[in-house]
């Protein structure tokens, strides 16, 4: 069993009854316990216009969050490029690092919803190549502080950027939903689903970073990939499963909002498999029982794949603040200690 198995945390940070500045404040304090826990780092997600995202520019949320933290490492999972001008979150993300000092994790995607496009007045069709072309630009601007780009949306000829990120050359780069894609690239990454889903993912990646096509994270010595799951942890399996049958379906309601409200299919599947709690169990997407039914379910999973970092997210669907930090003392008290050294 790999010793020493990193954990993160990931967050949509979906709305709930507190108001936005109540829900900020219990993230806030939720990250202070993840510090001081261990966890290594945060990811937070970017949507638009659903219950999904109560803070939908990672920047501002983490810009706080690093003035509450010291440890934990912080980052978007993901900037959705396609809506960015590239040269402000270039500003922005060397800003953020030196605020988090050299904290700072970058994921970038260029996001699973048509309808999100459409409703900021961009052709979903056009995602692709707006995201390689933010994309690119992102890149040569961490990398040195004079641009120069020549296309379709963006023209820079010998464009001066003169901030410059406290990591060098830059903070490391993570691509989630196509292994393939990161491991050609040497970027960082996770992945869902079953034991040998993952173990087959995460062979693949090894091989593709092993002889990449290009190195676009030149600072990261060993890329990461790691496995990611919903978590609840109660006292009890049964107290865990009747909690997350109200939960979870709630999350798929909040995270499916604008697919069913414009009648669009799942591209490659729905990530929230129609919040059925069986089938999530099943499948690996959900943890849910006792801190020994939790521990057990890691320890198949890395027994089965050697994953080596767990990326969970422990507040989700309606669970209330109170639940969330109550599961999270559970999983570190009895579960963390389990997998250190």
């Amino acid at each position: 069993m790999v010793k020493n198995l990193k954990f993160g945390i990931f967050d949509h940070m979906e709305f709930n009854q507190a108001s936005l500045g109540a829900l900020y404040e219990e993230r806030l304090q939720m990250l202070e316990y993840a510090d001081s826990a261990g966890f290594w780092c945060y990811h937070k997600a970017e949507h638009h216009f659903i219950p999904l995202d109560a803070a939908p520019s990672a920047n501002v949320f983490l810009a706080a969050a690093s003035q509450r933290t010291s440890s934990i490492r912080l980052g978007s999972l993901v900037y959705l490029l396609p809506f960015y001008n590239p040269i402000r979150l270039i500003e922005e993300i060397c800003t953020l690092d030196h605020l988090c000092r050299g904290r700072l994790e970058v994921g970038v995607g260029k996001g699973i919803s048509p309808a999100e496009h459409s409703l900021w007045g961009r052709d979903p069709e056009g995602a692709r190549s707006r995201f390689e072309e933010t994309f690119e630009i992102l890149r040569l601007g961490l990398a040195s502080e004079t641009i120069n780009h020549k296309g379709t949306e963006y023209h820079y000829d010998g464009l001066v950027v003169p901030h410059r990120p406290k990591q060098r050359p830059h903070p490391a780069i993570w691509y989630p939903g196509n292994f393939n894609y990161a491991g050609q690239h040497r970027l960082n990454t996770v992945v869902g689903g079953p034991a040998d889903l993952v173990a087959q993912s995460i062979q693949s990646y090894k091989s593709l970073v092993a002889n990449p096509i290009k190195d676009w994270n030149p600072g990261v010595t060993k890329p990461i990939i790691g496995a990611t799951r919903h978590i609840y942890v109660a006292a009890s399996r049964e107290q865990a499963r009747d909690r997350v049958i109200r939960a979870y379906p709630k999350y798929h309601q909040n995270l499916s909002t604008l697919f069913k409200k414009y009648d669009i299919p799942f591209a490659n599947g729905d990530p929230s498999l129609g919040g059925n709690v069986e089938l999530a169990l099943s499948v690996g997407a959900l943890i849910a029982g006792s801190p020994d039914d939790v521990a057990d379910h890691i320890k198949d999973l890395v027994a089965k794949t050697s994953v080596d970092y767990l990326v969970l997210a422990f507040a989700w669907g309606d669970l209330l603040h109170q639940e969330t930090m109550a599961s999270m003392r559970l999983f570190v008290d009895e579960v963390m200690p389990r997998f250190k050294q």
